[in-house]
C-alpha cells in the first residue's frame, strides 16, 4: 500500500530510567544457572543486550505512553485538540478493559470527538499503528493522528525469575523462557499529519506485510510469562522476512543500494546480525539499540528512528526502511522519506 499525502511530524520516545544489567539478572538465577550447569555471562554473551531499561514500581504503560506522547505533540507543534485519532499499540496494558488508549486520551486533553483505541499485534503494533493512520489521512477523514506505545517489562521478567529459582526448573524450561529475559521498557509517540500541513515533515510512503501464521505457537505470551523456541522463531522469522522484502521491492522498489538506514525492530544480537546479513545491511546503515535497550517489543522501530534522529544519522531525502517481524507470524516493512 503507497500513501501519497501522508507526513510524519514528529517521532518522540522515553527512556525508562532504571538501568538493570544482564548480569543483574544472573546474580538472581545463580542457583538455578549452577544447578542446571548453565555457564555464567551467558545471557549477556548470547543475546549482546549488556542492560535493558525498566520503569519505577508503579509507572503504568498509559503513563509511558503519556510522556512519550506529550513529547511528540510538543515537537511537532501541534494543539492535542487538533488531534483526530490516538491509536496505542502496546503489548503491555494497564487493564484488560478499558484501553489503554483511552487513559493515555484523558491524560493528553485530547478532544471528545478524538477516535481511540487499541492494536495489538505483537512486536508489528506500531506499524499497523502508523498505517490506520495513514490510511485515514489519505482518505481526508483526519488531520492529525497520534501512535503511542509504552512497554514496562519488570513485572514479566522478575515474575519470570521468580518462576525459574524454583526447584522445578529443567533445561527445557529455562531456555523456553530464557528470551524473556532479553524484555525492555520505553515510551515512544508518533504524530502524523496531510503533507501539506507539514511543509518539513518526513514523507510516509506506505508499506507491505506478510503473515506466515502456521508459526503462531513458536512464542506465546501471558502477562506473567512469554515462552518461545527461540531458533525456530529466529528461521522462520527471517524465510518470512525474505518474503516480505520481495514485496517491498515490488511496491516501493527496494534493493539494497537503495536505501540510506534501516530502522529494524531489535531483539538479539543474533538476531540483529543474521537480519542484516541477510538483506545486505552495511552496518553503518543500522543503529543497534539491543545492547542498551534489549527487546522492547512493538516499540522497537519507533525507538530506533527516534534515537537515529536525535543522533543526527538521518538526514533530508534520505530513504529510511522500517522492518519488523513479530509473533504470528507477521512481518510489515514500511519507507519514510526524511
Amino acid at each position: 500500500m503507497r500513501f501519497d499525502n501522508v507526513s510524519i511530524c514528529s517521532v518522540a520516545h522515553v527512556d525508562a530510567p532504571d538501568r538493570v544489567t544482564s548480569a543483574e539478572l544472573e546474580r538472581r538465577l545463580a542457583g538455578t544457572m549452577k544447578r542446571l550447569h548453565v555457564p555464567p555471562g551467558l545471557l549477556e554473551g548470547l543475546t549482546g543486550i549488556t542492560a535493558r531499561r525498566m520503569w519505577p514500581e508503579g509507572t503504568q504503560p498509559s503513563d509511558a505512553a503519556t510522556l512519550a506522547g506529550r513529547r511528540a505533540l510538543a515537537a511537532a507543534h501541534v494543539d492535542p485538540q487538533r488531534v483526530g485519532i490516538l491509536i496505542n499499540t502496546s503489548v503491555c496494558r494497564d487493564y484488560v478493559e478499558p484501553s489503554t488508549a483511552c487513559l493515555v486520551h484523558a491524560k493528553l486533553g485530547l478532544s471528545p470527538a478524538c477516535i481511540n483505541f487499541d492494536v495489538g499485534n505483537a512486536c508489528l503494533g506500531f506499524l499497523n499503528g502508523m498505517e490506520i493512520v495513514g490510511n485515514m489521512i489519505e482518505r481526508g477523514q483526519l488531520d492529525y493522528g497520534l501512535v503511542v506505545d509504552g512497554e514496562s517489562s519488570r513485572y514479566v521478567v522478575d515474575q519470570t525469575i521468580a518462576r525459574l529459582t524454583g526447584e522445578a526448573t529443567d533445561q527445557p524450561s529455562f531456555w523456553a523462557n530464557f528470551a524473556t529475559l532479553t524484555l525492555g521498557s520505553a515510551g515512544v509517540a508518533m504524530v502524523l499529519t496531510r503533507a501539506d500541513l507539514a511543509p518539513s515533515g518526513h514523507r510516509f510512503l506506505g508499506g507491505v506485510t506478510v503473515a506466515a501464521t502456521q508459526h503462531s505457537d513458536l512464542c506465546r505470551g501471558q502477562i506473567d510469562r512469554m515462552e518461545t523456541h527461540s531458533g525456530d522463531l529466529l528461521n522462520s522469522g527471517l524465510e518470512l522476512a525474505q518474503q516480505t522484502w520481495a514485496a517491498a521491492q515490488r511496491e516501493l522498489g527496494w534493493n539494497p543500494g537503495a536505501l540510506d538506514e534501516y530502522v529494524i525492530h531489535q531483539v538479539s544480537k543474533v538476531h540483529t546480525d543474521k537480519f542484516r546479513a541477510a538483506f545486505e545491511i552495511e552496518p553503518q546503515r543500522l543503529l543497534a539499540t539491543y545492547p542498551e535497550y534489549g527487546n522492547v517489543g512493538p516499540a522497537g522501530v519507533p525507538l530506533v528512528l527516534s534515537k537515529a534522529a536525535e543522533l543526527g544519522r538521518l538526514h533530508t531525502g534520505d530513504r529510511i526502511a522500517l522492518m519488523g517481524i513479530g509473533s504470528g507470524l507477521n512481518c510489515a516493512m514500511a519507507e519514510v522519506v526524511w
